[in-house]
């Protein structure tokens, strides 16, 4: 059963050594993400599992104790998925995950075990539902989900997407479903839309709808803003 998620965006920019001298233009997304995380606590669920984009066909599956590193930024971090050691896998936590266990690591999170989970950017829309239902399978398991992922890339002309018309739009249905948990809005996403303008949440927002199916929860948006040209979006559901 979902008990809350809090939906935040995944730029490496986040960790302030990663964004160096424009670190301050972030604190106030960081500060809606302690926010988000803070209700995920709160909520006292018995699991929590990490959902975020990673580019595959496919899902991919990351236990508790995998680690992740910003060395590929030009910053000496690394990270750890949770606070227990696990037994990690093989394969380093993609940087939409590794976002996610900074975040957890400078909130000091200690409740429930953590584990990873990364969707592929290609994956159809009633498959990342029908994870996202089989997560929340089990009346007596109180699941909690943080779901990593953007919104467009193309909100100016400088935006790593360049400008396109659509984006804004595209962005504030976002927002508005995110802010409202609008469970038929997030599953009717069109993925080639979402692929055309960048926006990596796609696939974690549609998991995050097939979780919530029926749980009843409340949307609040915390942030929403597109520095950079890219849509970042903090929400919470409870």
């Amino acid at each position: 059963m979902l008990v809350a998620a809090a939906v935040c965006p995944c730029p490496p920019l986040l960790v302030p050594g990663v964004a160096a001298g424009a670190a301050p233009e972030l604190d106030a997304a960081r500060a809606a993400c302690t926010d988000a995380l803070g209700v995920l606590a709160a909520a006292r669920p018995g699991r929590l599992v990490v959902v975020g984009p990673v580019e595959s066909a496919g899902s991919e599956t990351y236990p508790e104790g995998t680690r992740g590193s910003f060395r590929g930024f030009g910053v000496d971090l690394d990270v750890r998925l949770g606070p227990d050691e696990g037994t990690p896998a093989e394969r380093p936590l993609p940087y939409a995950l590794a976002v996610a266990a900074w975040l957890l690591e400078r909130t000091r999170w200690s409740g429930a075990p953590v584990e990873g989970l990364g969707v592929g950017d290609r994956l159809a829309s009633e498959r990342c539902a029908g994870i996202g239902r089989g997560l929340a399978a089990g009346a007596d398991e109180r699941v909690a989900l943080l779901v990593m992922g953007d919104a467009s890339a193309c909100r100016t002309l400088k935006a790593p997407g360049y400008l396109d018309e659509r984006a804004a739009p595209f962005d504030a249905e976002v927002a508005r479903a995110l802010g409202t948990a609008d469970v038929a809005a997030l599953t009717a996403l069109d993925p080639g839309l979402a692929g055309e303008l960048r926006a990596s949440g796609r696939a974690p927002w549609q998991v995050l709808a097939g979780a919530a199916e029926g749980a009843d929860l409340g949307g609040s948006l915390l942030y929403e803003d597109a520095p950079y040209g890219v849509g970042y979006i903090v929400a919470t559901w409870s």
